[in-house]
Protein backbone atom coordinates (compact mmCIF):
# COMPACT_ATOMS: atom_id res chain seq x y z
CA UNK A 1 0.00 0.00 0.00
CA UNK A 2 1.26 3.56 -0.52
CA UNK A 3 3.20 5.50 2.17
CA UNK A 4 1.79 8.99 2.73
CA UNK A 5 4.49 10.79 4.52
CA UNK A 6 2.89 13.77 7.31
CA UNK A 7 2.91 17.32 6.95
CA UNK A 8 4.44 19.66 9.05
CA UNK A 9 2.19 22.73 9.86
CA UNK A 10 3.23 26.09 9.27
CA UNK A 11 2.80 27.04 13.17
CA UNK A 12 4.81 23.89 14.13
CA UNK A 13 7.92 25.60 12.01
CA UNK A 14 7.68 28.30 13.15
CA UNK A 15 8.16 26.94 17.10
CA UNK A 16 10.85 25.04 15.95
CA UNK A 17 12.50 27.54 13.86
CA UNK A 18 12.50 29.99 16.99
CA UNK A 19 13.90 27.20 19.45
CA UNK A 20 16.30 25.05 16.92
CA UNK A 21 17.99 27.80 14.72
CA UNK A 22 21.64 27.49 15.37
CA UNK A 23 23.71 29.37 12.63
CA UNK A 24 22.31 32.93 11.03
CA UNK A 25 25.05 34.32 8.84
CA UNK A 26 24.85 37.34 6.69
CA UNK A 27 27.35 37.64 4.09
CA UNK A 28 27.18 40.63 1.28
CA UNK A 29 27.12 38.88 -2.36
CA UNK A 30 30.17 40.20 -4.19
CA UNK A 31 30.82 40.44 -8.13
CA UNK A 32 34.69 39.48 -7.55
CA UNK A 33 36.69 36.37 -8.87
CA UNK A 34 37.77 33.62 -7.09
CA UNK A 35 40.69 34.31 -4.75
CA UNK A 36 44.17 33.01 -5.05
CA UNK A 37 44.43 29.23 -4.57
CA UNK A 38 40.92 28.56 -5.05
CA UNK A 39 40.31 25.06 -5.34
CA UNK A 40 36.70 23.52 -5.68
CA UNK A 41 35.17 20.97 -3.04
CA UNK A 42 32.07 20.39 -4.55
CA UNK A 43 29.60 21.72 -7.54
CA UNK A 44 25.48 21.43 -8.24
CA UNK A 45 24.33 23.03 -11.52
CA UNK A 46 20.27 23.75 -12.08
CA UNK A 47 20.87 23.34 -15.65
CA UNK A 48 23.73 23.79 -18.00
CA UNK A 49 24.07 27.37 -17.90
CA UNK A 50 23.38 28.22 -14.31
CA UNK A 51 25.84 26.30 -11.93
CA UNK A 52 27.56 27.25 -8.38
CA UNK A 53 31.34 25.67 -6.99
CA UNK A 54 31.97 25.47 -3.43
CA UNK A 55 35.37 25.82 -2.59
CA UNK A 56 37.99 26.57 -0.08
CA UNK A 57 41.20 28.74 -0.09
CA UNK A 58 44.05 28.85 2.37
CA UNK A 59 43.63 31.36 4.44
CA UNK A 60 46.55 30.82 6.80
CA UNK A 61 44.57 31.44 10.54
CA UNK A 62 41.96 29.94 10.99
CA UNK A 63 43.15 27.71 7.95
CA UNK A 64 40.80 26.77 5.17
CA UNK A 65 37.89 29.83 4.28
CA UNK A 66 35.05 28.71 1.98
CA UNK A 67 34.06 30.52 -1.10
CA UNK A 68 30.68 29.98 -2.88
CA UNK A 69 31.11 31.03 -6.79
CA UNK A 70 28.24 31.12 -9.02
CA UNK A 71 28.08 31.46 -13.18
CA UNK A 72 24.90 31.74 -15.65
CA UNK A 73 26.97 31.44 -19.07
CA UNK A 74 28.55 27.58 -18.35
CA UNK A 75 31.40 28.78 -16.62
CA UNK A 76 32.76 31.42 -18.54
CA UNK A 77 32.24 33.76 -15.70
CA UNK A 78 32.15 33.56 -12.22
CA UNK A 79 30.47 35.94 -9.29
CA UNK A 80 31.21 35.38 -5.53
CA UNK A 81 27.91 34.63 -3.22
CA UNK A 82 28.09 34.46 0.62
CA UNK A 83 29.49 31.41 1.41
CA UNK A 84 27.96 29.45 3.98
CA UNK A 85 30.30 29.28 7.52
CA UNK A 86 31.27 25.68 6.74
CA UNK A 87 34.96 25.12 7.70
CA UNK A 88 36.58 22.22 5.90
CA UNK A 89 37.14 19.10 7.99
CA UNK A 90 40.14 17.81 9.20
CA UNK A 91 39.11 13.99 8.41
CA UNK A 92 38.32 14.91 4.38
CA UNK A 93 34.77 14.15 4.74
CA UNK A 94 33.25 15.34 1.75
CA UNK A 95 31.91 18.99 2.24
CA UNK A 96 29.42 18.50 -0.45
CA UNK A 97 27.28 21.64 -2.05
CA UNK A 98 23.55 20.97 -3.56
CA UNK A 99 21.39 23.25 -5.28
CA UNK A 100 17.73 22.77 -5.31
CA UNK A 101 17.61 26.37 -7.38
CA UNK A 102 19.27 29.59 -7.69
CA UNK A 103 18.08 30.65 -4.20
CA UNK A 104 17.83 27.31 -2.45
CA UNK A 105 21.18 25.86 -1.64
CA UNK A 106 22.29 23.45 0.81
CA UNK A 107 25.60 22.29 1.99
CA UNK A 108 26.73 19.46 4.33
CA UNK A 109 29.96 18.24 5.36
CA UNK A 110 28.46 14.68 6.47
CA UNK A 111 27.99 16.06 10.14
CA UNK A 112 26.41 19.48 9.45
CA UNK A 113 23.60 20.76 7.17
CA UNK A 114 23.46 24.42 6.38
CA UNK A 115 20.88 25.72 4.44
CA UNK A 116 20.00 29.40 2.84
CA UNK A 117 16.71 30.44 0.67
CA UNK A 118 18.43 33.71 -0.55
CA UNK A 119 21.33 32.60 -2.76
CA UNK A 120 23.75 32.77 0.04
CA UNK A 121 22.56 35.97 1.51
CA UNK A 122 21.68 34.06 5.07
CA UNK A 123 22.70 31.18 6.13
CA UNK A 124 21.31 28.54 8.79
CA UNK A 125 21.76 25.47 10.33
CA UNK A 126 19.48 22.50 9.25
CA UNK A 127 19.36 19.59 12.23
CA UNK A 128 19.17 15.90 12.00
CA UNK A 129 16.71 15.01 14.90
CA UNK A 130 18.23 12.44 17.48
CA UNK A 131 21.52 12.40 18.72
CA UNK A 132 24.73 10.14 18.51
CA UNK A 133 27.00 10.08 15.44
CA UNK A 134 25.86 10.28 11.89
CA UNK A 135 26.81 11.11 8.42
CA UNK A 136 24.64 12.54 6.05
CA UNK A 137 25.32 10.69 2.67
CA UNK A 138 22.64 12.14 0.43
CA UNK A 139 20.82 15.44 0.84
CA UNK A 140 17.98 16.61 -2.02
CA UNK A 141 14.83 19.22 -2.49
CA UNK A 142 11.90 18.16 -4.21
CA UNK A 143 8.20 18.48 -3.68
CA UNK A 144 8.78 21.11 -1.63
CA UNK A 145 10.47 19.31 1.28
CA UNK A 146 13.71 18.11 2.02
CA UNK A 147 15.15 14.44 1.64
CA UNK A 148 18.19 13.07 3.23
CA UNK A 149 19.89 9.44 3.80
CA UNK A 150 21.28 9.61 7.02
CA UNK A 151 23.88 6.61 8.19
CA UNK A 152 24.19 6.16 12.24
CA UNK A 153 26.84 3.76 13.66
CA UNK A 154 26.40 2.30 17.30
CA UNK A 155 26.11 -1.76 17.66
CA UNK A 156 26.03 -2.22 14.22
CA UNK A 157 24.85 0.26 11.75
CA UNK A 158 21.57 1.75 10.65
CA UNK A 159 20.98 3.87 7.32
CA UNK A 160 17.42 5.90 7.54
CA UNK A 161 15.41 8.85 5.48
CA UNK A 162 14.78 11.97 6.98
CA UNK A 163 12.76 14.56 5.66
CA UNK A 164 11.02 18.14 6.73
CA UNK A 165 9.31 20.88 4.76
CA UNK A 166 11.29 22.71 2.68
CA UNK A 167 13.27 26.08 4.70
CA UNK A 168 12.47 24.10 8.41
CA UNK A 169 15.45 23.89 10.45
CA UNK A 170 14.38 20.27 11.47
CA UNK A 171 14.61 16.78 9.87
CA UNK A 172 12.32 14.14 11.65
CA UNK A 173 12.92 10.62 10.48
CA UNK A 174 10.52 8.90 7.99
CA UNK A 175 8.77 5.80 9.56
CA UNK A 176 9.74 2.64 8.40
CA UNK A 177 12.69 4.20 5.70
CA UNK A 178 15.45 2.20 7.61
CA UNK A 179 17.71 -0.27 7.31
CA UNK A 180 20.34 -2.33 9.74
CA UNK A 181 22.78 -4.38 8.86
CA UNK A 182 26.89 -4.51 9.76
CA UNK A 183 27.31 -2.11 6.70
CA UNK A 184 24.25 0.03 5.50
CA UNK A 185 24.00 2.59 3.31
CA UNK A 186 21.51 4.32 0.98
CA UNK A 187 20.95 6.74 -2.11
CA UNK A 188 18.32 9.18 -3.75
CA UNK A 189 17.20 10.67 -7.19
CA UNK A 190 14.64 13.50 -8.12
CA UNK A 191 14.79 13.38 -11.76
CA UNK A 192 11.10 12.29 -12.73
CA UNK A 193 10.24 11.35 -9.10
CA UNK A 194 11.59 10.77 -6.16
CA UNK A 195 13.38 7.58 -5.56
CA UNK A 196 14.89 6.13 -2.24
CA UNK A 197 16.78 3.01 -2.10
CA UNK A 198 18.31 1.71 1.12
CA UNK A 199 20.61 -1.58 1.73
CA UNK A 200 21.95 -3.50 4.31
CA UNK A 201 25.59 -6.10 3.89
CA UNK A 202 25.01 -6.09 0.07
CA UNK A 203 22.45 -8.83 0.83
CA UNK A 204 19.11 -6.98 1.36
CA UNK A 205 17.83 -3.46 -0.61
CA UNK A 206 14.54 -1.76 -0.35
CA UNK A 207 13.22 0.90 -2.89
CA UNK A 208 10.13 2.81 -3.02
CA UNK A 209 8.97 5.52 -5.47
CA UNK A 210 7.06 8.82 -5.31
CA UNK A 211 5.66 11.32 -7.84
CA UNK A 212 4.76 13.84 -5.07
CA UNK A 213 7.65 13.33 -2.35
CA UNK A 214 4.46 12.75 -0.23
CA UNK A 215 3.14 9.37 -0.96
CA UNK A 216 5.42 6.75 -1.58
CA UNK A 217 4.73 3.05 -2.76
CA UNK A 218 7.56 0.09 -2.35
CA UNK A 219 8.95 -1.40 -5.33
CA UNK A 220 11.09 -4.14 -6.08
CA UNK A 221 14.72 -2.89 -5.62
CA UNK A 222 16.73 -1.95 -9.19
CA UNK A 223 19.53 -4.71 -8.18
CA UNK A 224 20.37 -8.19 -7.63
CA UNK A 225 21.41 -9.59 -4.25
CA UNK A 226 25.23 -8.84 -3.58
CA UNK A 227 24.75 -5.43 -5.61
CA UNK A 228 23.83 -2.00 -4.46
CA UNK A 229 22.20 0.78 -5.99
CA UNK A 230 23.47 4.11 -7.61
CA UNK A 231 19.87 6.15 -8.89
CA UNK A 232 20.35 7.79 -11.89
CA UNK A 233 16.89 9.04 -12.19
CA UNK A 234 13.90 8.79 -14.81
CA UNK A 235 15.20 9.73 -18.57
CA UNK A 236 12.79 9.84 -21.81
CA UNK A 237 10.54 7.73 -19.49
CA UNK A 238 12.64 5.16 -18.50
CA UNK A 239 14.44 4.47 -15.18
CA UNK A 240 18.43 4.34 -14.46
CA UNK A 241 20.16 2.72 -12.20
CA UNK A 242 23.56 1.40 -11.80
CA UNK A 243 23.84 -1.96 -9.55
CA UNK A 244 27.82 -2.17 -8.38
CA UNK A 245 29.38 -5.36 -6.17
CA UNK A 246 31.23 -4.13 -3.11
CA UNK A 247 34.51 -2.28 -3.15
CA UNK A 248 37.41 -4.56 -4.10
CA UNK A 249 35.37 -7.36 -5.93
CA UNK A 250 36.07 -8.87 -7.91
CA UNK A 251 39.68 -7.83 -7.27
CA UNK A 252 41.13 -5.16 -5.38
CA UNK A 253 40.92 -1.58 -6.76
CA UNK A 254 37.52 -2.57 -8.96
CA UNK A 255 33.82 -3.39 -8.64
CA UNK A 256 31.78 -5.18 -10.86
CA UNK A 257 28.31 -3.18 -12.14
CA UNK A 258 26.03 -3.51 -14.38
CA UNK A 259 23.73 -1.05 -16.05
CA UNK A 260 19.58 -1.64 -15.16
CA UNK A 261 16.66 -0.29 -16.48
CA UNK A 262 12.82 0.04 -15.78
CA UNK A 263 10.17 1.20 -18.03
CA UNK A 264 8.48 3.30 -15.38
CA UNK A 265 8.36 4.06 -12.00
CA UNK A 266 7.88 0.57 -9.75
CA UNK A 267 8.23 -1.39 -13.13
CA UNK A 268 10.84 -4.23 -12.87
CA UNK A 269 14.16 -3.89 -13.98
CA UNK A 270 16.22 -5.76 -16.66
CA UNK A 271 20.27 -5.94 -16.68
CA UNK A 272 22.24 -4.96 -19.51
CA UNK A 273 26.44 -6.19 -20.44
CA UNK A 274 28.84 -5.48 -17.45
CA UNK A 275 30.29 -2.17 -17.36
CA UNK A 276 34.32 -1.93 -17.21
CA UNK A 277 35.13 -3.09 -13.49
CA UNK A 278 37.90 -1.02 -13.22
CA UNK A 279 37.94 1.22 -10.12
CA UNK A 280 35.77 1.69 -7.46
CA UNK A 281 32.74 3.18 -7.89
CA UNK A 282 32.45 6.72 -6.67
CA UNK A 283 29.51 8.20 -8.74
CA UNK A 284 27.11 7.71 -11.03
CA UNK A 285 24.85 9.64 -13.76
CA UNK A 286 22.40 9.22 -16.82
CA UNK A 287 22.15 11.69 -19.26
CA UNK A 288 19.71 9.97 -21.48
CA UNK A 289 18.11 6.82 -21.49
CA UNK A 290 20.95 5.34 -23.27
CA UNK A 291 24.04 7.16 -22.15
CA UNK A 292 25.33 7.21 -18.91
CA UNK A 293 28.59 7.28 -17.04
CA UNK A 294 30.17 5.73 -13.77
CA UNK A 295 32.92 7.45 -12.36
CA UNK A 296 35.60 5.29 -10.43
CA UNK A 297 39.01 5.49 -8.72
CA UNK A 298 41.62 2.50 -8.98
CA UNK A 299 45.64 2.38 -8.93
CA UNK A 300 45.77 6.23 -8.38
CA UNK A 301 43.86 7.17 -11.39
CA UNK A 302 40.31 8.71 -12.11
CA UNK A 303 38.20 6.39 -14.46
CA UNK A 304 34.77 7.66 -16.10
CA UNK A 305 32.91 5.05 -18.03
CA UNK A 306 30.56 5.44 -20.74
CA UNK A 307 27.96 3.98 -22.56
CA UNK A 308 26.10 5.22 -25.42
CA UNK A 309 24.03 2.42 -26.66
CA UNK A 310 21.98 1.65 -22.87
CA UNK A 311 25.13 -0.32 -21.11
CA UNK A 312 25.47 -2.63 -24.36
CA UNK A 313 29.37 -1.39 -24.97
CA UNK A 314 31.32 0.95 -23.22
CA UNK A 315 34.80 3.13 -23.41
CA UNK A 316 36.72 4.36 -20.62
CA UNK A 317 38.44 7.91 -20.27
CA UNK A 318 41.33 8.73 -17.69
CA UNK A 319 40.26 11.69 -16.44
CA UNK A 320 43.72 12.40 -14.05
CA UNK A 321 46.24 10.82 -11.62
CA UNK A 322 45.02 12.64 -8.74
CA UNK A 323 43.50 9.27 -7.51
CA UNK A 324 41.59 10.90 -4.58
CA UNK A 325 38.00 11.09 -5.03
CA UNK A 326 35.48 11.67 -8.07
CA UNK A 327 32.22 13.25 -6.62
CA UNK A 328 29.25 15.40 -8.15
CA UNK A 329 28.79 13.52 -11.33
CA UNK A 330 25.93 14.82 -13.16
CA UNK A 331 24.81 15.47 -16.27
CA UNK A 332 22.51 18.79 -16.23
CA UNK A 333 21.11 18.72 -20.13
CA UNK A 334 21.54 19.85 -23.63
CA UNK A 335 24.94 16.89 -23.52
CA UNK A 336 26.28 19.42 -20.59
CA UNK A 337 27.66 17.70 -17.11
CA UNK A 338 30.22 18.34 -14.79
CA UNK A 339 32.20 16.30 -12.16
CA UNK A 340 34.70 17.06 -9.33
CA UNK A 341 38.45 15.47 -8.93
CA UNK A 342 40.87 15.52 -5.88
CA UNK A 343 39.89 17.43 -2.37
CA UNK A 344 41.17 21.08 -1.43
CA UNK A 345 43.35 20.29 0.76
CA UNK A 346 45.17 17.13 -0.71
CA UNK A 347 48.62 18.07 -2.46
CA UNK A 348 47.57 17.45 -6.06
CA UNK A 349 44.51 19.33 -5.65
CA UNK A 350 41.24 19.46 -6.92
CA UNK A 351 39.28 21.05 -10.18
CA UNK A 352 35.98 20.81 -11.53
CA UNK A 353 35.57 19.12 -14.91
CA UNK A 354 32.75 19.90 -17.68
CA UNK A 355 31.35 18.08 -20.80
CA UNK A 356 29.38 19.42 -23.84
CA UNK A 357 29.59 16.57 -25.94
CA UNK A 358 27.61 13.87 -23.12
CA UNK A 359 30.92 12.91 -21.61
CA UNK A 360 32.77 12.01 -24.82
CA UNK A 361 35.41 14.91 -23.72
CA UNK A 362 36.30 16.75 -20.76
CA UNK A 363 37.93 20.52 -19.86
CA UNK A 364 38.67 21.37 -16.65
CA UNK A 365 36.91 24.81 -15.57
CA UNK A 366 38.74 27.60 -14.83
CA UNK A 367 37.70 30.19 -11.97
CA UNK A 368 39.43 33.26 -12.52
Amino acid sequence: MPRVLPIMKPTRCAAIVAAALAVLALVPVSASASPAGFAPSSTSWTGPQRGFVLGYTDCGSPGWCPVLLATTDGGAHWRRLGAPPMSLPDNHNHVRLVAASAEHLYVTDGTRILATRDAGRHWFTVLVAGGGQRYVSKLAETGGRIFAVVTSNGYGSTTAVYSGLAGAPVLAPLPGFEVTGGITYGDLATGGGLQIALGADYRTEEYWTSRDGAVFSPASSPCPEGTTASLGGVREGEVIALCSSSPGSPQPGSSARRLWRAPKLGGAFSGTADAPALGITQDFSAETADSATVAAEGGGDGFLHRTTDGGRTWTTTVLSDRGLALSDLAFVGDGVGVVVDGLPDAESGSAVYRTTDGGATWEELSFS
